[in-house]
């Protein structure tokens, strides 16, 4: 049988994997509790589908309200590696209406496009995925499983995927794609970031007697100077990653004083960072870094500097010739007839969790624009959703039948 025989035999639903991404993007599935509004309702769609396609799906929560729902497709044809598909339920908010042209849980159609919040990111992966891993049980008995996992919380702490790692549910997972609009990029490596909290506790007086003052302000400005040094540093080591660009070490939040209050010197004053890392950059070593220079400074002003680590996740850096990522091109060519393109992820997704903490080599691919997601009039191409369904199905079917050892990764 040839390679476009062998694929043609994967039969998509392309009608009910459009008709899908549209239900789930008409669920407002923000992380808002104080209006009402969580992943639930996503996540029982999503599980009743799987309970459609005669799935037996086992849902458990990350957090009160927030829902993991995972689902394990066996194919029926003997032992096999297990392959993982991970996409996430929860949505940012559509923010101001009046910068909208569309209802932005209208899942309208309109020229080719779905708009609407969470069409790229990612209603449409979380739909592809489904009716990719449905088409190809349809085909026939395949070696191994797929495990199809929706998961909440990637918009915010990731508390979906620690969940699911935690759980042990990693454990006996191969390899995963996880589902985020790349638009048509593989994309093998991801930053890593790290998100520090540092606080600089002085002692308060008034502002006409400074000399009776600790006065954490001049401290919390001198640190910030001292972190684009070090964001020099890094960027002269490390240089420029094809994929991921620069690492970066950028200040976010500065708090300090009371406008109402001029003439107090504060207390405290508190420095947030955002910093993005490529592969090779050792994140233990880093922090040690910025703690060490908050405290030099801090000392020396006899103010006490506090550092705390409020994220660490580190780059993510499958090798292109890993399995995973080798059937995902291989899919992607025979599919779109195209070679592939590779790319990176800007910033980070659950697969870092499930690599850095679950140790399952991951690659991120899916439908919708890669710069597209959390703006207004978010949409994604039907045509996008279609093949990357196409895509999927095939990724797994190669990876699946591939002829390798199967052990424990």
């Amino acid at each position: 049988m040839s390679v476009s025989a062998e694929v043609d035999t994967i039969r998509i639903d392309e009608e009910g994997v459009v008709a899908f991404t549209q239900a789930l993007v008409r669920i407002p599935s923000v992380n808002d509790p104080g209006n009402g509004r969580s992943e639930q309702p996503a996540a029982d769609l999503v599980a009743a589908k799987m309970r459609e396609f005669g799935w037996n799906p086992v849902v458990s929560e990350a957090a009160p309200g927030r829902p993991n729902v995972v689902a394990v497709v066996d194919g029926g044809g003997g032992d096999g590696p297990t392959l993982m598909f991970e996409g996430h339920t929860d949505v940012v908010t559509e923010g101001a209406l009046d910068t909208w042209t569309v209802d932005p849980y209208g899942a309208e159609i309109r020229d080719g496009r779905l708009y609407g919040r969470g069409s790229a990111d990612m209603k449409a992966g979380v739909a592809a995925m489904l009716y990719a891993v449905r088409a190809l049980q349809s085909a026939g008995p395949f070696p191994g499983r797929i495990k199809v996992c929706a998961l909440a919380d990637e918009e915010g702490l990731m508390l979906g995927v620690h969940h699911f790692v935690d759980s042990g549910l990693a454990a006996d997972v191969d390899a995963a794609i996880v589902c985020e609009p790349e638009a048509g990029e593989i994309c093998p490596v991801s930053k890593g970031a790290i998100r520090f909290r540092v606080d600089f506790h002085g002692r308060m007086a008034h502002g006409a007697m400074p000399q009776h003052a600790r006065n954490p302000i001049r401290t919390a400005g001198a640190f910030v100077l001292k972190l684009a040094v070090l964001e020099h540093e890094l960027q002269s080591r490390h240089g420029t990653h094809p994929h991921l660009g620069l690492p970066y070490v950028t200040p976010t939040v500065a708090t300090a004083g009371d406008l109402d209050q001029i003439n107090v010197i504060p207390a405290y004053a508190t420095v947030a960072i955002d910093v993005r890392t490529v592969p090779g950059v050792a994140h233990p070593s880093l922090v040690e870094r910025v703690r060490g220079i908050a405290t030099a400074l801090g000392k020396d002003d006899e103010v006490r500097a506090e550092v705390a680590v409020l994220v660490d996740r580190p780059p993510v850096d499958t090798p292109v010739d890993a399995p995973v990522v080798a059937a995902l091109a291989e899919a992607h060519t025979v599919v779109t007839g195209e070679q592939p393109t590779y790319g990176g992820v800007p910033g980070t997704t659950d697969g870092t969790i499930l690599t850095a903490r679950g140790g399952v080599p991951s690659v991120v691919y899916g439908p919708g624009g890669k710069w597209i997601a959390h703006q207004a009039d978010e949409y994604v191409e039907l045509a996008d959703i279609v093949r990357s369904t196409r895509v999927y199905a095939e990724a797994a079917r190669r990876f699946l039948h591939a002829p390798r050892p199967v052990g424990n990764r």
